[in-house]
């Protein structure tokens, strides 16, 4: 999975494992995720390593009260559940560890950092962070041109970067495909986590 000079990316003193250590790597880790446009099915997301194995996928409950994605890793195990928090202005989306959605089992929540926004900035939270007065990342940039930056809290620190990927035949195919480069030491897990919030937070239509 490496594709530049380690050097380049300096790692973080300690590895941010927010949904577990194994999918922290030593070295950056790059991820392209296939985004299908049009879904008839549940599930909308692929994620691939440079090799084209799939490493995870994104399914969705369709016809429910609730929003609710669960992200799976090759073997069909969910990881994480992702879940949009009702009547929320923020538009608030919560995830838990594997298939749960019980407050004990809550690893972070992620939100609109204002209800307004012409360019796109999310808060996160991680589940110990209950008082949220400072959030332990955040995510901006430019949603409709796939160019975001995730940062650690209100640092210059960043943890990871999303590009797009322009290819004439994935357009042909109704598929958009764009890159993620998660910096050495990071939950490369919860970075694909973070782009799913994005994309549902940005392509909601009551918005």
């Amino acid at each position: 999975m490496m594709n530049m000079a380690a050097s380049s990316y300096p790692p973080l003193a300690n590895p941010v494992a927010v949904i577990s250590p194994q999918y922290c790597a030593p070295y950056p880790v790059d991820l392209t995720i296939v985004r299908k446009l049009i879904t008839i099915t549940d599930g909308n997301f692929a994620v691939t390593d440079v090799n084209g194995n799939i490493i995870f996928r994104v399914k969705g409950t369709l016809l429910s009260l609730r929003e609710r994605r669960v992200l799976i890793d090759a073997a069909g195990i969910p990881i994480i559940s992702l879940q949009r928090k009702i009547l929320t202005a923020h538009r608030r989306w919560q995830v838990y560890r594997g298939d749960s959605s019980d407050a004990k089992d809550l690893l972070f929540s992620a939100k609109k950092s204002s209800i307004i926004q012409l360019k796109t900035e999310l808060d996160v939270f991680l589940a110990t962070n209950t008082k949220e007065e400072v959030c332990d990342f955040k995510i901006k940039g430019s949603w409709l041109e796939r160019s975001c930056v995730i940062y650690t809290g209100y640092s210059s620190t960043i943890v990871a970067q999303m590009h797009k990927k322009h290819s004439v035949q994935s357009v042909v195919l109704g598929k958009e495909t764009f890159t993620v480069t998660v910096y050495p030491n990071i939950d490369y897990a919860f970075i694909v986590a973070l782009v799913v919030i994005l994309e549902e937070i940005n392509e909601d239509k009551d918005d």
